[in-house]
């Protein structure tokens, strides 16, 4: 695999200059397929904390970065939608937050809300012994005893700790959602209706904002809590 990507072909959301240079970073192994934006490029682009991977490779080495509550030492790895960035040394801590237009930017949080993750529900099945796993956008599976109550589309909260679940928030009508890809990324809203659409096809839903409304496709949405639209008050 190469260790280089051209700037000019990353995926939008990746938070980089396109013309100001011939290559970057590229991407390593792991979550959130293409859109996962290498970690070197936020401490060097986004944050200015490090000027080469020279530099980010030291910073790391020294177990005071964190990416969902563990330490990590690939300055490589992939980081997406909803993770978690803390920098115990400067108490700094960010939520990784779809912005307009489909970038990827960092929105402050305190300690507390850097302890756990959102994840949507790409699907679940039952396992044997009677549990469900539950499988979330960015690749973890979580296992619980009684899958009833959560469908595909909902919104979990997952200590990063314990791995337990602390908090729920059901797609449905009236839900509080964000865009996370398609022309409407980054805009923020309640579900107005969910327009079902007969065969295989996307359901379209229909998104009331401050502003008006859109329309996306399902899949394009996330179900989020009103404490994730930013700032410090969480």
């Amino acid at each position: 695999m190469t260790k280089h990507q051209k700037r000019l072909s990353v995926p939008k959301s990746w938070p980089v200059e396109r013309k100001t240079e011939t290559f970057t970073t590229a991407a390593g192994a792991g979550p959130h397929g293409e859109d996962g934006v290498p970690l070197v490029i936020l401490l060097r682009d986004v944050l200015g904390y490090v000027d080469s991977k020279k530099e980010a490779r030291y910073a790391l080495n020294q177990d005071t970065v964190l990416v969902n509550g563990d330490a990590v030492s690939d300055e490589s790895i992939p980081i997406g939608m909803f993770d978690i960035l803390a920098f115990t040394e400067r108490e700094e801590y960010y939520r990784v937050f779809p912005d307009e237009g489909g970038r990827l930017s960092l929105t402050p949080i305190d300690a507390d809300a850097a302890g756990s993750k959102l994840g949507k529900i790409e699907d679940k099945r039952q396992v044997p012994g009677g549990d469900t796993q539950l499988n979330l956008h960015d690749g973890r599976n979580l296992t619980v005893e009684d899958g009833s109550e959560y469908s595909g589309g909902d919104s979990i909260v997952v200590d990063n700790d314990t791995g337990e679940v602390v908090a729920h928030f059901p797609y449905e009508e009236g839900a509080l959602v964000t865009a996370v890809r398609g022309q409407h990324a980054g805009e923020i809203g309640e579900v107005e209706t969910v327009q079902v659409t007969p065969g295989s096809g996307s359901n379209n839903v229909s998104v009331e904002t401050d502003d008006g409304s859109f329309e996306t496709v399902e899949e394009y949405v996330v179900v989020i809590d009103e404490n994730f639209t930013g700032g410090d008050d969480e």
